[in-house]
């Protein structure tokens, strides 16, 4: 069992690069899109600054539309996409597509989540004095909702983990595509056993450094 693992270990240590190039890519993408389209899910709300139905209307059923789609066939289904974003439908790059793609409506709604905790007095408070949208939400909004943004900021990279595995069974790389290729079509409980153990304290660790973190910049 040991030698097993020293020999894979070449590519054990290239699948987790890959996985963590797949979920760093997507994750970066996330917080470019889901974080604006997730306050502008808030503030264009009922009885708020920049209240509007329509657009609301609009994203949310857009986020909600993407997010409904289970992760395997969104992955299928960005196939023609993804080969014209990047030439090629294998590989990590190939995969993060896809991976970006369903973590910007899930960090949307986590952020929407988020700031809703505000109190709405603090925001009623700002406006009463002047505060332009912009200065509410650069001031007010945002570290606010720090400790909570942090948080969904966790659960998205675990949640990007647990996708980028499954991208390896379609040739996305990483440590999904080496549990499949070496442990399931091969047999070896081994290398199944390895990769999870690995995918486990990657999780650990990332929530562990998630909850301090938030707990740190919770000034409350």
């Amino acid at each position: 069992m040991l030698e097993s693992i020293i020999n894979l270990l070449p590519e054990l240590n290239k699948a987790f690069f890959q996985t963590l190039y797949m979920v760093g890519i997507s994750l970066s993408i996330a917080i470019v899109f889901g974080l604006p389209l997730g306050i502008l899910l808030f503030i264009t709300d009922k009885d708020l600054f920049l209240e509007n139905r329509v657009l609301k209307g609009i994203i949310g059923v857009t986020v909600n539309l993407i997010r409904s789609i289970p992760f395997i066939i969104l992955l299928v289904a960005l196939l023609p996409f993804t080969q014209f974003i990047v030439g090629t439908t294998i590989g990590p790059t190939a995969a993060s597509v896809s991976l970006s793609v369903a973590a910007i409506p899930f960090f949307a709604r986590i952020v929407e989540s988020a700031v809703r905790k505000i109190d709405k007095g603090i925001i009623e408070a700002a406006i009463a004095t002047g505060a332009t949208p912009w200065m509410i939400i650069k001031d007010i909004i945002l570290p606010e909702s720090k400790p909570g943004l942090i948080q969904g900021l966790t659960i998205t990279t675990i949640s990007l983990i647990g996708y980028s595995a499954m991208a390896g069974t379609v040739g996305g790389g990483g440590i999904g595509d080496l549990a499949v290729r070496f442990g399931y079509y091969r047999y070896d409980n081994t290398v199944m056993f390895t990769t999870i153990i690995i995918l486990i304290c990657l999780v650990q660790f990332i929530q562990y450094l998630g909850d301090y973190i938030a707990k740190v910049v919770d000034k409350r």
